[in-house]
């Protein structure tokens, strides 16, 4: 049985528990549930939060965790980064008012700057010279200028709107941030074959996210340059039509891209083009 430790609340929950799903893994039981076993797969889900994720994976209490890259260097535990899993996606910023003109770092000489993770702030600020106060907060950062207790903060940004909120501006960013997983150092080896068929279907969820198979029909002197414009994953699926001299083709595309090449696919003489989901991939 391998023990995943999963964000109990937020948005990274909310797209842990999608990708489970998607990676057909049943794991049912209401939110003050701390710990469910999946249905259907060796594995049994911790919900924590996120900050307590990075011990609780280094320590071993949990074999594997779900959580955000932020929170694992700001922890600094003793675990690996075995996989990013591109979702959850932010970054660290400083910021300030925003009607201040901002000259560059060395504005925050002398500043107290409002934080929730004093340990990248700091390597930051001793990194680049920069002899400033911290001040360790924990939650609603962004209204720490606003009411006197700091010049200034660095904390996460996603959109941007948060900040914008409390009239802030974002000035430098420090680290880009995506959900990982991390493992404990010392698993045994059935749970790291437990984790490589965790990991397998991940990849094979993650490969189809944002893709669609397209099928369409096209002349066969054409063939050649719809392939250049659908190459697949290796190359187009070409099957003849009863009708002389057209075949139906067969690919892959980027659901982000297809409204840009659909004209081209037109152009080339393309009909009856068909566009559906794709659930799994595998590469």
């Amino acid at each position: 049985m391998l023990r995943i430790a999963v964000q109990s609340k937020g948005r990274l929950f909310e797209e842990t528990s999608t990708m489970l799903a998607e990676s057909s893994i049943k794991v049912d039981g209401g939110k003050r549930t701390l710990l469910v076993k999946a249905k259907n797969f060796p594995v049994e889900i911790l919900y924590l939060r996120d900050d307590d994720i990075p011990q609780i994976v280094a320590s071993g209490i949990a074999d594997v965790g779900i959580v955000g890259e932020n929170e694992f260097v700001e922890k600094h535990e003793d675990a690996e980064i075995i996989k990013r899993l591109d979702f959850s996606k932010c970054r660290l910023s400083l910021a300030i008012h925003k009607e201040i003109d901002y000259p560059g770092l060395q504005w925050f000489n002398g500043k107290r700057i409002a934080t929730s993770y004093p340990r990248i702030l700091k390597d930051f600020l001793d990194k680049n010279k920069i002899n400033a106060e911290i001040h360790e907060i924990m939650g609603s950062v962004e209204v720490s200028p606003g009411i006197g207790f700091a010049d200034a903060i660095f904390d996460i940004v996603s959109s941007g709107s948060t900040l914008v909120s409390n009239n802030l501006k974002e000035v430098e960013v420090v680290m880009r941030s995506e959900a990982i997983m991390i493992a404990h150092k010392g698993l045994t080896t059935e749970k790291k074959e437990i984790l490589d068929e965790l990991l397998f279907r991940f990849d094979s969820y993650k490969n189809a996210d944002g893709k669609k198979y397209i099928v369409l029909n096209i002349p066969n002197d054409k063939i050649e340059a719809v392939s250049k414009i659908l190459p697949g994953m290796k190359a187009p699926t070409i099957t003849p039509l009863n009708t002389k001299g057209w075949s139906s083709l067969q690919s892959v595309i980027e659901e982000d891209s297809f409204w840009e090449i659909i004209n081209q696919l037109k152009a080339l003489g393309a009909e009856g083009i068909l566009v559906v989901p794709i659930e799994k991939m595998i590469l």
